[in-house]
């Protein structure tokens, strides 16, 4: 028997990759029933069931995780087909405008995309979200990369990866010798904070709210190097993004159990300029990045 529509295996990929079925449904731009028929499709035609239903999410079965394996193997495999036609296609010169929060998240995707694209000329401009999306309707810049997915139809938002947030204290603070702690130990304590509509800050101060947790802001600076930095002169506490603290002697992060406070990185471009050849190639590396990020490792398998 032959799988008779790509559409299926892609929609149950999209599904193992994401998590739910509505995610699915996100990621690949279609409705959330469209993607649950074909997912039955497969099941009942083959007699197998590749997904348990937990809650709103779902769990691959044995036979879904051997059945990911292969599926992943071969939607990067036509991603990369892609990104080599994208690479003959793009041969002439052309600049490229990135706006970003800051270099932890777009740096890869620089990195991976001068590898195929050497001809083309790339330009980081750094900024807050809101100054990133003006630059994109402006089209002062062709592609941005926050930590929020933007509500606006002219714009077409990928989401990229989620990056959990993190208290850090200076190595001689009272609560850097702690073994655990939880959100609520945080009670009262002095904060160097980002600046206002930063969405680091946002979030953490939503998650305080949420646990009935009161802090005090003793500083706002402008950027996570800054924040760094004064938490290491002793000025307070600080929280910042995992993927962008660097180790330091003068630092501890503090073991929060109860934290699960996250950022969402996402790619945006104008929906008008989807086809654009130079960010249609740049869109594709995010996509084969992220596949290859969320492939299992042996030790998942």
């Amino acid at each position: 028997m032959d799988i008779s529509s790509s559409a299926e295996l892609k929609a149950f990929d999209a599904t193992a990759r994401a998590g739910s079925m509505s995610a699915a449904a996100r990621l690949l731009g279609i409705r959330q029933p469209t993607i649950s028929a074909h997912i039955a499709g497969l099941e009942k035609r083959f007699g197998v069931e590749l997904f348990v239903r937990r809650g709103r999410g779902v769990e691959l079965t044995t036979f879904g995780q051997a059945l990911h394996e292969i599926s992943n193997r071969i939607y990067h495999a036509e991603q990369q087909a892609a990104l080599l036609l994208l690479s003959a296609r793009s041969q002439y010169e052309g600049h490229l405008k990135v706006a970003a929060v800051g270099p932890y998240n777009v740096l890869p995707m620089v990195k991976r995309y001068r590898t195929l694209f050497p001809r083309i000329r790339l330009a980081i401009n750094v900024g807050d979200s809101r100054q990133i999306v003006d630059s994109i309707l402006d089209h002062r810049d062709d592609v941005g990369v926050m930590l929020h997915a933007v509500d606006d139809q002219r714009v077409h938002c990928i989401p990229y990866r989620r990056q959990p947030l993190i208290v850090i204290a200076s190595s001689s603070h009272p609560l850097a010798s702690l073994k655990t702690m939880t959100l609520s130990d945080l009670d009262g304590q002095e904060f160097v904070l980002r600046e206002q509509g930063s969405q680091t800050r946002s979030i953490f101060e939503s998650g305080l709210a949420v646990a009935g947790v009161r802090v005090r802001s003793s500083l706002e600076v402008g950027s996570r190097e800054a924040v760094r930095e004064s938490v290491a002169q002793g000025l307070g506490l600080g929280v910042v993004a995992q993927t962008a603290f660097v180790a330091d002697s003068r630092l501890a992060v503090l073991p929060i159990r109860d934290m699960g406070l996250s950022t969402h990185v996402h790619v945006i471009c104008l929906v008008e300029r989807l086809s654009a050849p130079l960010i249609a190639s740049f869109l594709g590396v995010v996509e084969d990045l992220k596949r290859v990020a969320m492939q299992p490792t042996a030790g998942q398998r």
